[in-house]
C-alpha cells in the first residue's frame, strides 16, 4: 500500500494479479475513514469470496464489498473506505508486527478527514437492526 498522488494504491505482484483477476487498486485518499493494524490475518476477512481465491481477491458481505491481500501468519493494515469507493474495506498483509503499526500510522498522517474517534474497525452492520442513533444532550 502506498500514496500516489491524492489516491491509495494497493500494488498487487504477477501472482496477486492472477489470483485476484485483478490489477492494482486504486481509491481517492478522501474516500479514507480508518486505517487500523489488526494483528490476526483471519479477523481481516469478512464475507465470501467473490472474485479470485480465500485470501485474495473480492469477498461479498452484506454490507458491500472488499478487496484483501492477506497471507496466513501475517499481520494485515486495514484501510474503511467512505462510499463511494468501490469496496468497504482494503485488507493487506505485512510481514511485521511493527511494519503494520508503521504503515497504518503513515497512511493516517496523509489522509485527510480521518476518523479517529477509535483505533479499532467497525463492525459490519445487522441486517434488519436499525443504526444507534446519537445521545440526546
Amino acid at each position: 500500500m502506498s500514496v500516489d498522488g491524492d489516491e491509495l494504491v494497493v500494488r498487487l505482484s504477477l501472482r496477486e494479479r492472477a489470483a485476484a483477476r485483478h490489477a492494482d487498486v486504486r481509491v481517492p485518499l478522501a474516500a479514507v475513514r480508518r486505517v487500523t493494524a489488526e494483528p490476526d490475518w483471519w479477523r481481516a476477512l469478512r464475507g465470501v469470496p467473490r472474485h479470485g481465491t480465500r485470501r485474495i481477491g473480492t469477498r461479498a458481505h452484506q454490507a458491500g464489498t472488499d478487496f484483501t491481500v492477506v497471507r496466513p501468519g501475517e499481520p494485515v493494515v486495514c484501510v474503511e473506505l467512505r462510499p463511494p469507493a468501490p469496496y468497504r474495506l482494503l485488507a493487506v498483509s505485512v510481514p511485521t508486527p511493527a511494519k503494520a503499526r508503521s504503515t497504518a500510522r503513515s497512511l493516517a498522517r496523509s489522509v485527510p478527514g480521518l476518523d479517529t474517534s477509535t483505533r479499532y474497525r467497525q463492525p459490519l452492520p445487522v441486517p434488519g437492526e436499525e443504526p444507534p442513533r446519537a445521545a440526546l444532550t
